[in-house]
């Protein structure tokens, strides 16, 4: 993998302000702010924009973006398979992606040094907007009986890849059913190969967190029994409560195949983050594409539906690009 070496840039601290409210309206939001010294102007040849795993949404949707950017904004640009949420951060940090689709509380973490960013904060992460909202899915085979998720103790379960946002996920909403990783038989596994592991019935459970519907539960869910779990009203709210970052989430009946009734569980927000060091007029060409060309995208992942100018602030605790801050004041969400 090849390693930009930035041309002067002087790493600035970054100053993390909070949302004000998630699901406020553009205007009572508080964005917050970039240090200019963090954004030396670089403009790479080609940009990488670090996704997930095949069997999530990142990467279907990273490919349509990168697309996009080559189209609209006359930029290369081509899109990686990598972990997802957590390694993005890190390969943003290293210099070695310029764009990644990461979860908005992964982001704040990384930005802030905490959780599993404790070694070390990514100093040159801001944010180009917010995406789409990330289902946290439990998933089942219906042969092993499972109907909740206090059902999970003594079990085989998957909370994602090692490291992962899915993982942090998996640890808090387990939290307020009492349980632990401790509690239940855990692997450390992709989507892709969670699913694989159900089909083969060596696996009763997993975590995923991704757009829904996702094509490893899509595909698991029309040549093999399984259920999604419900989360209870009480733990929800234990959920929603103790964590800004969660929010309510249905995913409507016939998501997937042979799904009869809504599930209703929690979410956080897919967000587009990227490298301080990159021009403010690339990224304004970025945002703008993004933002302004969803129908290619909405074709590849319904999810895309929510990628809307107006609720670009949702989600976002980190520092918006000048670029992108550029944009949306001209699209009067910044005011």
């Amino acid at each position: 993998m090849i390693r930009r070496v930035s041309k002067g840039f002087v790493i600035a601290i970054v100053c993390i302000m909070a949302l004000t409210a998630c699901g406020g309206t553009p205007q009572e939001a508080s964005v917050p702010k970039a240090s200019e010294a963090q954004n030396a102007g670089e403009k790479p040849s080609s940009l990488v924009i670090a996704t997930g795993g095949t069997a999530g949404t990142y990467y279907p949707l990273g490919g349509g973006i990168a697309n996009l950017i080559k189209e609209k904004a006359k930029t290369n640009a081509t899109a990686q398979v990598t972990g997802a949420a957590v390694e993005n951060m890190r390969l943003i940090s290293k210099k070695e992606v310029d764009l990644a689709i990461t979860q908005g509380d992964i982001a704040d973490y990384a930005a802030l040094g905490t959780e599993m960013f404790k070694d070390g904060a990514v100093k040159n992460l801001q944010a180009i907007g917010a995406l789409y909202q990330e289902t946290i899915q439990v998933v089942v085979s219906e042969k092993s009986g499972i109907k909740s998720v206090s059902e999970l103790k003594g079990k085989k379960v998957s909370v994602g890849a090692p490291g992962s946002g899915t993982e942090v996920n998996a640890r808090q909403i387990l939290e307020a059913y009492g349980l632990t990783f401790n509690d239940f038989s855990t692997e450390r596994l992709s989507f892709g190969d969670s699913a694989k592991k159900i089909q083969d019935g060596g696996l009763d459970a997993a975590f995923v967190t991704a757009g829904a519907p996702t094509a490893a539960i899509n595909e698991l869910a029309a040549t093999t029994g399984v259920q999604i779990l419900t989360i209870e009203a009480d733990k929800m709210k234990a959920i929603t409560d103790k964590y800004k970052y969660y929010s309510q989430q249905v995913i409507p009946s016939k998501t997937y195949p042979k799904q009869d009734a809504e599930v209703k569980t929690v979410a956080v927000k897919a967000i587009m983050s990227i490298r301080a060091e990159l021009d403010t007029q690339l990224v304004y060409d970025i945002t703008k594409t993004i933002y302004e060309n969803t129908q290619p995208l909405i074709a590849i992942n319904a999810k895309a539906k929510e990628i809307q100018t107006d609720k670009a602030l949702e989600g976002i605790s980190i520092p918006l690009h000048p670029g992108a801050q550029k944009y949306l004041k001209e699209k009067g969400v910044i005011k």
